[in-house]
């Protein structure tokens, strides 16, 4: 299928660039697509339109540190090179030292967490995101992780008010025995159930400001990023439906590892790998012909280090070109006589298999 590519939106992440008014941006797919390298190089081209940009990675298995070849912790760090780029590498995971508050709360949520499938990642998420609204950044870039861990994220709001419900349902139930359980065993009031009641509606007040701050287009966009295979087609439409459903604005889809028509190719495995990208690449175009929908090329070295994600961050904003080859005449008659014989040896391998059928 030919994909006539002048009636598509354009093929760059320029579009948010140009909004100001975004505070939120998501960088989110598949496991192993490159997502931390285009958030990487989505947070440099941010910090030359913007005041202050800070990138967050909150995968488990952080590569931040890797993408940019320095440390980053839990406490936001100056980039290597730039004055106005931060990272910090976050842990989604309840930790008791990071929860805050005495021990004894502290006890107290951990087993509430316990008890609520999903609510610790929803409240120490609730912390980060109270952390980071503290701090004076233009715009907050999230490195997320694999598509799944994300779309747990997304629903924080409603797992942290499902706990709510949870708390609220015991509270009524057994009435003032909590009370008595509390005094009986010497419990402070501190760490009561209403201590643990108040600390999650305080939480609940976070989320959802910043749920509603989710939901508003003008401050969150959601970029997905995948590469040309039936797998992260597959997850990269599944993500986009949940999106719809949280109602969270995305628009723009970025295409990793494809490798391009260069004149050069001899390779028959990338020639069919080639085939086969342009498939599932007929079909992203087919199924987001309102995205902005960037290809990037397949590298023959990794993106690592600052400058070469500078390098790197020219495809992002114009398409990537295959380059011509500029063929001696020497060299093209070369070309004619290898494939010549390559025909020739196709044409005796038929006639083999022909006759080889007609002697069955």
């Amino acid at each position: 299928m030919a994909t006539d590519t002048q009636d598509l939106p354009e093929a760059s992440i320029q579009n948010i660039l140009d909004q100001d008014s975004l505070k939120w941006v998501f960088v989110g797919g598949k496991g192993g697509v490159g997502k931390t390298t285009c958030s990487s190089i989505l947070s440099i081209l941010l910090s030359r339109v913007r005041q202050s940009v800070l990138i967050i990675s909150t995968d488990p298995a952080h590569n931040l540190s890797d993408a940019f070849q320095q440390r980053f912790t839990k406490t936001p760090t100056l980039v290597n090179g730039f004055t106005n780029l931060y990272a910090m590498e976050v842990d989604p995971t309840v930790e008791n030292e990071e929860v805050g508050g005495p021990d004894g709360m502290d006890s107290l949520f951990s087993e509430l967490a316990n008890a609520i499938p999903g609510i610790d990642e929803a409240m120490s998420f609730a912390e980060m995101l109270k952390l980071v609204q503290t701090m004076d950044y233009s715009v907050i870039v999230f490195d997320t992780a694999p598509t799944g861990h994300t779309l747990r994220l997304l629903q924080f709001p409603s797992t942290l008010e499902k706990g709510l419900a949870k708390v609220m349902s015991l509270r009524n139930k057994f009435g003032g025995l909590m009370s008595q359980m509390t005094r009986l065993f010497g419990i402070d009031d501190e760490f009561g159930e209403d201590a643990i009641l108040g600390r999650l509606e305080g939480m609940k007040d976070v989320i959802e400001q910043v749920n509603k701050q989710f939901k508003d287009p003008d401050l969150t966009t959601f970029v997905c990023v995948c590469i040309p295979e039936f797998l992260s087609l597959y997850e990269t439409e599944r993500l986009v439906q949940e999106l719809t459903k949280f109602e969270i604005d995305t628009h723009n889809i970025i295409i990793n590892q494809v490798l391009f028509d260069e004149e050069d190719v001899d390779s028959k495995l990338l020639r069919a790998r080639m085939r086969m990208q342009q498939k599932y690449l007929d079909q992203f175009y087919m199924l987001y012909d309102d995205f902005h929908i960037s290809k990037l090329p397949l590298l023959a070295e990794e993106v690592t280090g600052v400058d070469a994600l500078k390098a790197f961050s020219q495809h992002f904003l114009t398409q990537y070109k295959p380059s011509a080859a500029n063929y001696t005449v020497e060299e093209l008659e070369q070309k004619v006589s290898t494939l010549r014989q390559r025909l020739q040896d196709a044409e005796a391998e038929l006639e083999r298999v022909r006759k080889g059928k007609q002697k069955a």
